[in-house]
């Protein structure tokens, strides 16, 4: 329908990313939106095709795009993050790669027809995920640590391996044929070789550039944007799909050299990744044919992804798992997540056709082939990781955790009472002498700096989705708040009011939200506690409602926050008038007085 080129670039990345706003409001998983929204617009109704409208641009554009984001996904690769699980993820990778390829393989053969060469050349690509699908899924499936952490790092290491893989099962079938010669098969191994190589060469090179500030912060992320581009091409050029492998090496040298001012070239890659993520996926389903879509439906290809999802997975993470630590429940969630993306389309649509130029016929099949398992993967697998994590205990709290920066007589007691509503909290600060307040009344501590790169690998954030910088420093509180502001979201995080008297010195707007009110600084708070201020708790009810309670309370009083009948938690801030309603619990810094005594007294025989 629309035939201009920027046009159709423009819909595709409007689609995109209204795909990934949308799978937020929805609480769907966002490569499924992305997959529909394809889907709707390409062969079921026919707006665009992406492919046709491209031209010859189409290809090279998801290639650059997948290059990109295998970069991306590997430049969060520290091998310091599988210290302690390293001999199961190396089997995966490993073993668990080469069973996949075989079972696989086998499957395509007996299942769905295929002969020998063309089955073995495309089990090969059939081990990857890849970032491009896993990623996603983590990011909304909020997985403890350990299983977290194999999958993604199976999704990225094993992503250029598959396309590798597949590459050297088609050149062995034609050294095997007689169409090549020993000299050309070796030749793909050097090229493989040239490409880890090359990969490492220009990340080592990028780093030391980096370290000695041979590069200026502004150029730093186009600079690598430019270097992984060229390192891509110049390897595929040499060896067609060993860009893939020669653009993870140089992401997971760079990762390992632990530069300083790498988080803030992650977070652009990161953006501009997602955005590359949710464009490539509404250009290839919107590029559908829609006669492929028919395909899908074979009922000897039905065979085949059920058979992939069931028996080929899980029999290659069971069987190279034997023997090391992983627990059971850890074993059935990895051997069920397994979802392909993008490098399965791309690569596939590439051996489809060279297969059949070289006389295998049965090669036609490869696209609805891969069309079916991505499609079936990313739908069963995304609806379903989140409730399987929930069932085998692998999916992090729903409890609103909080994490609080600062040791002192406030934080401790602020903890103390989270700790009583069965909530997760830890309280981190870089003394040890400061802590005691905490390690008196039995509150969980870290003594360390949450900003430094020890504590961020040593450190587990996952149960606290909300944070608290409380120390007495405000440039350090907006500067907590500022390091976090992508994991967390400047929604959930929180600093105390600044105790500077000159407006001159101190921005708020840099950090998070202002708790409690403006003249609640930490010293003033701390003081309070230590005068003998107490956190007291008072449950809202029909009796004894909130405007009772707003009108009845001392001008000393602190509201701090309020957990409401569901069990979500809202802190009280500068900007925020918060209501509570009855079933609520609203809790606050209160004088020990009678007359708050006598209140909770009345509150506690409304309840009764």
């Amino acid at each position: 329908m629309f035939e201009s080129m920027i046009f159709v670039l423009m819909f595709i990345v409007l689609l995109g990313i209204f795909s990934q706003w949308l799978a937020w409001r929805l609480r769907m998983p966002a490569i499924v939106v992305m997959s529909i929204a394809g889907l709707l617009v390409g062969p079921i109704f026919g707006f665009v095709n992406p492919q046709e409208s491209l031209g010859e641009i189409f290809s090279p554009l998801i290639s650059l795009a997948v290059a990109i984001i295998l970069f991306e996904g590997s430049l969060s690769l520290d091998f310091r993050e599988v210290r302690s699980f390293n001999k199961p993820l190396t089997r995966i990778v490993t073993l668990g790669a080469f069973i996949a390829w075989i079972a696989g393989s086998l499957a395509a053969h007996y299942i769905a027809g295929l002969s020998v060469a063309v089955s073995f050349v495309i089990g090969g690509l059939f081990i990857v995920t890849g970032p491009t699908v896993i990623l996603p899924l983590l990011r909304q499936a909020k997985l403890k640590p350990r299983p977290a952490a194999i999958l993604k790092w199976e999704g990225i290491v094993v992503d250029p391996f598959g396309a590798l893989l597949a590459v050297f099962a088609f050149e062995f079938i034609k050294f095997i044929n007689g169409n090549v010669t020993l000299t050309s098969f070796l030749l793909f191994f050097a090229g493989s070789i040239f490409a880890a190589f090359l990969g490492w060469l220009f990340g080592w090179i990028i780093g030391k550039m980096f370290e000695k500030g041979q590069i200026p912060e502004y150029l730093k992320a186009p600079v690598v944007f430019a270097i992984v581009l060229m390192v891509f091409v110049f390897s595929d050029v040499v060896m067609h799909e060993t860009g893939l492998l020669a653009v993870t090496a140089m992401g997971l040298t760079m990762a390992n050299m632990h530069i300083a001012s790498i988080n803030d070239m992650r977070h652009f890659k990161e953006n501009i990744s997602i955005l590359l993520v949710s464009s490539i996926f509404i250009m290839l389903t919107a590029s559908l044919n829609p006669t492929t879509l028919v395909d899908i439906f074979n009922p000897h290809i039905i065979l085949f992804v059920l058979a992939m999802l069931f028996v080929v997975r899980p029999l290659s993470i069971w069987l190279s798992t034997i023997g090391t630590d992983l627990m059971n429940n850890e074993k059935l969630l990895i051997s069920w997540i397994a979802p392909r993306g993008i490098v399965a389309l791309t690569v596939s649509g590439y051996f489809a056709s060279i297969l059949q130029e070289s006389g295998y016929k049965d090669a036609e099949m490869l696209t609805a082939l891969t069309f079916a398992l991505v499609f079936a993967t990313v739908i069963f697998h995304g609806f379903s990781i989140g409730w399987v994590a929930k069932k085998l205990k692998l999916s992090a709290t729903e409890k609103p955790g909080v994490l609080i920066v600062g040791g002192n007589a406030f934080t401790a007691e602020l903890a103390k009472s989270l700790l009583d509503e069965q909530m997760d909290v830890l309280v981190v600060d870089d003394s040890w002498e400061q802590l005691r307040y905490a390690r008196k009344l039995g509150v969980p501590i870290y003594s360390g700096d949450i900003l430094s790169e020890q504590t961020e690998y040593s450190l587990d954030l996952t149960p606290f989705p909300k944070m608290i910088a409380a120390t007495e420093v405000d440039a350090y509180n907006a500067l907590i708040c500022s390091n976090f502001v992508i994991e967390l979201g400047r929604d959930h995080l929180y600093q105390t009011a600044a105790s500077q008297t000159k407006e001159d010195d101190y921005h708020p707007s840099l950090g998070g939200k202002t708790l409690f009110d403006s003249t609640a600084n930490i010293y003033e708070l701390t003081e309070r506690v230590l005068r003998g201020h107490v956190i007291r708790k008072t449950n809202i009810t029909e009796q004894y409602n909130y405007e009772q309670y707003i009108n009845g309370r001392e001008e000393e009083v602190v509201l701090l926050y309020v957990i409401r009948a569901d069990g979500s938690l809202k802190f009280y801030t500068t900007k925020s008038e918060l209501q509570a309603n009855p079933g609520d619990l609203v809790v606050s810094l209160t004088p020990p007085t009678k007359l708050q005594d006598k209140i909770n007294d009345k509150i506690s025989q409304s309840k009764e």
